[in-house]
């Protein structure tokens, strides 16, 4: 049995190639399905994202498999071969092992330490489950990885500092601030950006949202998911004052935000402390505001410092990480290795069970027939032991023959004999 590892991923492949070869939802158990029925496959799960596309295998035999899966994976997404090999990558045994087990504690990640990717392999390997097409080995090594990641989350700190622009922010206003919880809080825009610090401000229990946007309609997409009111540009003047903290990051050439229009929310907020983060280039907000006294203005350089600063300490948790990664994935293949052992234990037990019933039928057939029981008795223990010793009596004289102590010893050790 081998454990393999195929795909192409944002380190190996450009993202017009990475979409060509994309599983979407409505392909996974389709694929699955005509996975399946490869040659040599006995399970397999697909991991689809943005980032990386992989097939994790179980196969019986590795031969030809390579040929044969690339060939599968081509002809699904009718790409040629010649347009996607040069990009694919292939791990097996003890290197697929720690290649998913990195994937899922974001090693591998094109932001080292993201938590997101984690999830994608969870709902990757349940579909796998769904699906049936599991094999006993895959659904060991998955749950393994699960267990891995979250020790690497809780003896590293590997996720504990900020390293994109919108977890920087959400980080910055939770220092400043004890809880975000009764706080209100206004983004302005509604890109990427905003969108992803809408939800981290979420998962983190804010309550209260405004969300302003030059298009009416994508704010409110954004404000449905969050649960955030939504108000116009031309609002935010009159609405400044009800928030605790503004994060902005629009594509307007102007700033949005003036200093006057602070000066007046501040006044009704009778100086009540007010925090701003502008991640907007060319800025969102003049850079005056500063100037004004309870208002604490950050900009993205200012957010680019604390991340450049937090991805140094990522990767030095991420020395700490590898180390885990090494150590459990040798101990998953020292598993994976004694499994072998139990198939041949297995084996031997079933072929000496065969050899006893079926000597044993002939001896009860003879007594049956009036033979003497003693007699048949002694012949059938004599031709059993004869019948049990032949193959290992076979190996002791070929390893005596050919000299070879090492391999003599081991049987004597199997045989529960002495070394000479």
């Amino acid at each position: 049995m081998t454990l393999l590892a195929l795909g192409i991923n944002h380190k190996t492949a450009p993202v017009a190639l990475r979409e060509r070869v994309t599983f979407g939802p409505e392909k996974i158990d389709h694929a699955l399905e005509e996975l399946l029925k490869q040659p040599q496959v006995n399970g397999g799960v697909v991991l689809s994202t943005c980032n990386r596309t992989e097939l994790y295998l179980s196969l019986e035999s590795q031969d030809k498999a390579q040929e044969q899966l690339i060939k599968w994976l081509c002809d699904f997404h009718e790409i040629t071969a010649k347009d996607l090999q040069p990009s694919l990558y292939w791990h097996k045994d003890s290197h697929a092992v720690s290649h998913l087990m990195r994937v899922a504690s974001g090693l591998d990640s094109l932001v080292l330490g993201e938590p997101q990717i984690l999830g994608q392999v969870k709902k990757a390997f349940a579909l796998s489950q769904d699906s049936h097409s599991l094999s006993r080995e895959l659904e060991r090594l998955f749950q393994k990885s699960f267990s891995v990641a979250k020790r690497v989350r809780t003896e590293t700190d590997i996720g504990a500092n900020a390293v994109s622009v919108a977890f920087a922010a959400c980080t910055l206003a939770r220092q400043i601030f004890e809880s975000l919880k009764h706080l209100n809080i206004l983004l302005v825009g509604a890109g990427e950006t905003i969108e992803l610090v809408a939800r981290h401000l979420r998962e983190h229990g804010v309550q209260k949202m405004m969300i302003a946007n030059r298009t009416r309609e994508r704010a409110e997409l954004l404000a449905n998911e969050v649960n955030a009111q939504v108000i116009s540009l031309a609002d935010i003047d009159n609405r400044l004052a009800e928030a605790d903290i503004v994060i902005s990051s629009t594509a307007s050439p102007l700033p949005i935000i003036g200093k006057g229009m602070v000066e007046r929310a501040m006044k009704v907020r009778r100086s009540k402390p007010m925090l701003l983060i502008d991640i907007a280039v060319p800025r969102d907000i003049e850079q005056d505001v500063e100037k004004l006294r309870d208002v604490y203005l950050y900009t993205v350089d200012d957010l680019e410092s604390i991340i450049a600063q937090n991805l140094a300490q990522r990767k030095a948790a991420a020395v700490e990480a590898e180390f885990i990664v090494e150590q459990e994935s040798s101990h998953f293949m020292d598993w994976l290795r004694s499994q072998a052992a139990v198939s041949t234990i297995r084996d031997y037990r079933e072929q000496a069970e065969a050899i006893r019933a079926n000597m044993a039928e002939k001896a009860l057939a003879a007594v049956r027939q009036g033979a003497d029981p003693e007699q048949v008795i002694m012949q059938l223990s004599q031709q059993l032991t004869n019948r049990l010793i032949h193959a290992p009596t076979k190996s002791l004289q070929q390893a005596a023959g050919n000299g070879d102590v090492e391999r003599l010893n081991l049987l004597r050790d199997s045989l529960g004999l002495d070394h000479q």
